[in-house]
């Protein structure tokens, strides 16, 4: 049987009055764009299922509470990110945070991206530590300050900034080791 495509008046709806029938549609049409957001937080695709399944169990819960205000999608979205960040900071006392004094900056250099697909830098990224990874994901991706990012996670700032330094480093050296293997495939 094809799932219908609802509109999303429907769907919310249907979803505020309990329907398991449009919140499974809803899941189904929105699933496969929330799944790369808690991706991006994750180690695997494991984990970002599990955070996805969780956020969803909120946003069945929470549904009424949505005013219109916005986009829906970006409303999920947020639930989806902040789903993945309570996550992180269950597990925050087993991570390696580094201080401002040990974070270096290195000279930028120009990439050419456009040999890079989506999934290799997702790939880069998920291979961040947890701390790395969700820093530069609520600073770079989702636009968080120092300061929000700090409050969030109960952090110091120089740790937020010492920690998005660091994984700007690393995906730095990634980059250049991947275009390194690329380049020579391509000139090979």
């Amino acid at each position: 049987m094809e799932l219908t495509q609802y509109r999303i008046d429907e769907l919310l709806n249907g979803c505020r009055a309990g329907n398991r029938q449009m919140q499974e549609a809803l899941y189904k049409q929105t699933a496969a764009k929330m799944l790369v957001v808690c991706m991006r937080y994750t180690k695997d695709k494991m984990e970002a299922e599990d955070i996805l399944q969780l956020a969803y169990v909120k946003v069945f819960e929470k549904i009424k509470e949505y005013r219109g205000e916005g986009a829906f999608e970006g409303w999920v979205r947020r639930i989806m990110v902040n789903t993945a960040i309570e996550s992180y900071r269950k597990n925050l006392k087993n991570m390696n945070l580094v201080q401002i004094e040990e974070a270096y900056e290195q000279p930028s250099t120009d990439f050419d991206f456009s040999r890079l697909g989506l999934q290799d830098l997702m790939r880069i990224i998920q291979k961040l530590s947890d701390g790395y990874r969700v820093v530069f994901n609520m600073y770079a991706i989702e636009g968080y300050t120092h300061k929000e990012i700090a409050a969030t996670l109960g952090i110091s700032e120089g740790a937020s900034k010492s920690q998005l330094s660091r994984a700007r480093a690393i995906l730095r050296e990634e980059i250049i080791r991947m275009e390194g293997i690329n380049y020579a495939t391509y000139e090979g």
